[in-house]
C-alpha cells in the first residue's frame, strides 16, 4: 500500500515518467495534466491513476536505477551500464567497506550503498561543499544515508580509512591517488578508476603498474537499445555511445608502498 511521503514513479512511457514524493493535498503538474497526491495514496504499486484530462499513468515503485538516473545533478553522473561493471568487477557486496573519491552528485554513491547494505559502508570524498550537499540530498531521497559517510576533504591528503575492500576513483587525475589507494586497501583489495579520456587511462595504468598492482584491465561499455515491434524490430536510432573507461586492478603485496 502506498503511503504519504513515499516516492513513486508516474509512468506514461519510457520517455515520459516522473518520480515524485507524495504529500497529502499536493498536486503534481505535467503537460499530460495534473494528478492529485490524494488519488495515489492508498493505492497499490502497479495500479493506474488518471490526470485531470484523462491521461493514464502507472504507479511504480522506484528502483535504485530510478534514483540514480533521476538524481539532482551538479556534475555528469556515471550511467548504470558502467556502475554495474564497477560493482561486479570490484566484488562489492553486503558488508563491503568502500572508498569513493569524487562524490559528485552521488549517483555512484547511491548504487554502492545499495549493494553494501546492511552491514557495509561507503566513505565518499569530495573537495567541493556544493557537491556534498547535492549528493546528501540524493542519497537521503533514496533512503541510503545510513550506509554512507560523506567527507569534505581533498584526497591528495590521503584517506582516513584502512583495510577497505575497494577504492573507486572518479577524478580528473586518478594516477596521483594510486599510491594512497594502495595504502588504504586491504591485502585483497581492488581499485577501480573511471575516466572519460584515454589519456587519463594511460597515465593511470602506468601508475598502477609502478605501484605493483596486478590484473590491470581497461573496459569500455557500449550499450545499444532495441525497438522491438512486429515487422519493425531494429536498433533504436539514438544511443548513448562513449561514456567513460573503467580501469581495474588488484592489490599485490609486492608493492608494499
Amino acid at each position: 500500500m502506498i503511503s504519504e511521503n513515499d516516492y513513486v514513479i508516474l509512468y506514461f512511457d519510457q520517455r515520459v515518467n516522473y518520480m515524485i514524493k507524495l504529500k497529502k493535498d499536493q498536486v503534481f503538474h505535467s503537460h499530460k495534466g495534473y494528478i492529485k497526491a490524494n488519488d495515489i495514496i492508498g493505492k497499490r504499486y502497479g495500479e493506474k491513476v488518471k490526470s485531470h484530462i484523462g491521461v493514464e499513468f502507472h504507479i511504480l515503485k522506484p528502483t535504485i536505477r530510478d534514483y540514480v538516473m533521476k538524481a539532482s545533478r551538479k556534475t555528469q553522473i556515471i550511467y548504470p551500464k558502467d556502475i554495474a561493471t564497477i560493482i561486479h568487477y570490484s566484488g562489492i557486496g553486503p558488508g563491503s567497506r568502500v572508498i569513493e573519491a569524487g562524490t559528485g552528485s552521488g549517483a555512484l554513491t547511491m548504487a554502492l550503498a545499495y549493494y553494501v547494505k546492511p552491514n557495509g559502508k561507503v566513505y565518499s570524498y569530495d573537495n567541493r561543499e556544493e557537491h556534498i550537499k547535492v549528493a546528501k540530498s540524493n542519497i537521503e531521497k533514496a533512503g541510503l544515508m545510513d550506509y554512507v559517510e560523506l567527507k569534505l576533504k581533498d584526497v591528495n591528503e590521503g584517506f582516513d580509512e584502512k583495510n577497505v575492500d575497494a577504492v573507486i576513483l572518479d577524478l580528473p587525475s586518478p594516477w596521483l591517488i594510486v599510491e594512497k589507494a594502495y595504502t588504504a586497501l586491504a591485502d585483497w583489495g581492488i581499485i577501480v578508476s573511471y575516466s572519460p579520456s584515454i589519456e587519463q587511462v594511460i597515465k593511470t595504468v602506468e601508475a598502477l603498474e609502478k605501484a605493483k598492482f596486478i590484473g590491470v584491465e581497461c573496459i569500455e561499455n557500449i550499450q545499444r537499445r532495441w525497438k522491438v515491434k512486429p515487422n519493425e524490430t531494429r536498433p533504436e536510432t539514438l544511443m548513448i555511445g562513449h561514456t567513460g573507461y573503467i580501469v581495474l586492478a588488484r592489490k599485490s603485496l609486492e608493492g608494499q608502498i
